[in-house]
């Protein structure tokens, strides 16, 4: 008796592996256990519900029950997976026991919160999934005052969606500029300006001391003793790969869960996909190098052995006020830069200091349109 690929989650990873998959084999049984309800949507769209007056049942663009009924997969939704017995290849449930012949791990990634000093630590919000949004959605309704933590790429993006939404909102972050992993600082004053102009306001060079309720307040108190009143409080302060499965099971985790170029873990029958896989030794938390490797990996288990090739992929920053493109290395001390500007916006090239190639760019506003040709000229990371 043949035994169903049984896959672990059900977010974009798992979904774009399947939807790859059955494109190649129409006939091999699936199985996807998932903790949420299965309904597949896009997660970046999270941060843009406000502006967009969105509720949690608009982001859905299928679901579960259709999902599984145009792609022939069986789904258990809202259940959770208990342990991982390699040795005999089975995954256990409530009181069931399923053998499989191959599992994937898409187990994603929690947001992280550092443990804040404070009595109000369990009313910080997340945006990391639509149960996590359907579940704060009121609060944000009544919300006129929003302190967001974290000015990284999430973090920046809901700021500026809260405020085009005329909520007051403060970005607070231990760095000096925004978007630090992506921007060098005279770029990233820039953004922080137009964003000042249009009424966000900054706590930089801060950390949080604590956070409390005092009567309908949330107070955030920063380690310089300044207290910012607000009426809800979002983390946006990073992303931790969900390993504890892998880890239980005795596969090898780092960051996330270690694979090779077949998306392979530890384990000969055991791969892992999408926010919680550590491939080529980086978690790799964007949609096309994810999309990259559903497909490889669609390709091993229909019997091609498909390594995952990772050419420069664009990151786009897709706010309304400061649209971004950019590619490859754009951060660090080792660059120099070359910017041309235009009322278009600005092209920004990073070369490498001894070598003199280029290592990465950012294009703003209308000069999109040089994204695509600059990217060419970027090495892939694994060609």
């Amino acid at each position: 008796m043949s035994h169903p690929i049984i896959v672990i989650g059900s977010g974009f990873a798992a979904y774009q592996w399947v939807k790859s998959f059955r494109k190649l084999d129409q006939d091999t049984e699936i199985t996807i256990i998932t903790a949420d309800n299965g309904d597949d949507y896009s997660k970046p769209d999270l941060s843009h519900v406000f502006s967009r007056q969105q509720r949690a049942t608009d982001l859905i663009k299928q679901s579960a029950t259709e999902f599984a009924q145009v792609n022939g997969v069986k789904l258990i939704t809202n259940t959770y997976v208990t342990a991982i017995d390699p040795q005999v290849k089975t995954v256990s449930i409530d009181d069931q026991v399923l053998t499989y012949s191959n599992l994937i791990l898409a187990t994603g990634s929690r947001a992280f919160v550092p443990p804040f000093a404070g009595n109000a630590t369990d009313e910080i919000i997340t945006l990391n999934s639509l149960q996590e949004f359907e579940q704060a959605q009121e609060r944000f309704i009544t919300a006129k005052r929003i302190t967001v933590l974290g000015a990284g790429l999430i973090g920046t993006e809901i700021a500026i969606d809260l405020a085009s939404s005329h909520k007051q909102v403060t970005l607070c972050d231990k760095a000096s500029s925004i978007l630090p992993a992506m921007l060098p600082p005279f770029l990233g004053s820039e953004v922080q300006h137009t964003m000042a102009l249009n009424g966000v306001d900054f706590k930089l060079n801060r950390g949080i001391s604590a956070i409390n309720r005092h009567h309908q307040e949330m107070l955030v108190e920063l380690d310089n003793g300044e207290v910012i009143s607000s009426d809800v409080v979002i983390a946006a302060m990073g992303l931790r790969s969900n390993t504890q499965l892998a880890q239980q099971a005795g596969l090898m985790v780092n960051h996330g869960i270690v694979v090779n170029q077949y998306m392979q873990t530890s384990d000969a029958n055991i791969y892992a996909i999408g926010d919680c896989a550590e491939l080529y030794g980086r978690v790799r938390a964007f949609i096309q190098p994810t999309m990259l490797a559903a497909m490889a990996l669609a390709k091993t288990l229909a019997g091609t052995a498909t390594p995952v090739r990772l050419p420069a992929s664009l990151v786009k920053d897709k706010t309304p006020w400061i649209p971004l493109n950019l590619a490859g290395k754009t951060v660090g001390s080792e660059l120099t830069w070359e910017i041309q500007r235009n009322s278009d916006g600005y092209v920004a090239k990073a070369f490498h200091v001894e070598t003199s190639e280029l290592s990465g760019f950012i294009v703003s506003h209308d000069q999109a349109k040089a994204a695509f040709p600059l990217l060419r000229l970027l090495p892939g990371e694994v060609a």
